[in-house]
């Protein structure tokens, strides 16, 4: 069975990986948080740079057999996709905005893109708009607070309602729009509960189904011949175990960069 490694700054990847084992429920997981620099929206393009390199030495020094590595963050990928993969010749797939796909489903023309500052502000994001939305209305919201709240609900099943209601009065999304991309991988985990709170008329997208389908064709994985129902195997990594709800399941990493 295919060996994928998922990596982010923290869980939001595992809005990735869901995406990933439903469409590969037999392959092998590897999931790698970097959460003791979360969240990766305030590191500087420099330093995620570094950390990816780290991260390239310690699979080869591991001797890990990993056929495709997921870089389940888009920070990181609109920030360094390119500087590892020269670093490697395994296959590397980034997370980017979906800014092209909710171009395209808009009717009202005039979409949103919900994103960490790092992601919001860089040139790669900008391209993506020039490239996919030149048709389009796009109004621009950034945000670290989101990302906290998210790591909370996934590990304590409860939702910061009064931080999660402040943070969305800040941002002010407008309602005009009928397309809000979910720039980041920490917000589909609270999608339902960012749905309650915005127009019913704004359709959320995020990048998870089109990632999972860009590693089946890269490892010609065959869902035909996968027939079990039960899920592969995920081992799981982190820079800062000690920090986590779950952290007794979670082994240490050291990425030396």
């Amino acid at each position: 069975m295919p060996h994928v490694l998922v990596f982010d700054s923290g869980i939001g990847g595992t809005s990735v990986l869901s995406h990933l084992q439903l469409a590969m429920p037999m392959a092998q997981y590897t999931y790698v948080m970097d959460n003791k620099l979360l969240p990766y929206g305030l590191q500087s393009q420099e330093t995620i740079k570094g950390r990816l390199v780290a991260l390239l030495d310690w699979i080869k020094q591991s001797k890990k057999q990993v056929d495709v590595i997921v870089i389940a963050c888009n920070t990181a990928s609109t920030y360094a996709l390119e500087t590892a993969r020269m670093h490697t010749t395994i296959p590397i797939v980034g997370v980017v905005p979906a800014i092209k796909p909710a171009a395209r489903a808009s009717v009202k023309k005039h979409i949103g893109l919900l994103a960490t500052p790092a992601t919001s502000k860089n040139t790669y994001t900008a391209n993506l708009i020039s490239a996919f939305a030149k048709d389009c209305q796009v109004e621009i919201y950034h945000s670290t607070q989101l990302v906290s709240i998210a790591e909370h609900f996934y590990w304590h099943k409860e939702i910061q309602s009064n931080q999660l209601k402040a943070e969305l009065e800040r941002l002010n999304v407008s309602n005009k729009l009928d397309r809000l991309v979910l720039g980041c991988t920490h917000f589909p985990i609270i999608r339902e509960q960012l749905q309650k709170y915005l127009s019913q008329e704004i359709g959320l997208v995020d990048s998870g189904e089109a990632i999972a389908r860009r590693v089946q064709h890269i490892l010609s994985y065959n869902v035909k011949k996968d027939k079990c129902n039960e899920v592969g195997p995920v081992h799981w990594y982190a820079t800062a175990p000690d920090n986590l709800e779950k952290s007794a399941d979670i082994s240490l990493l050291k990425l030396v960069n």
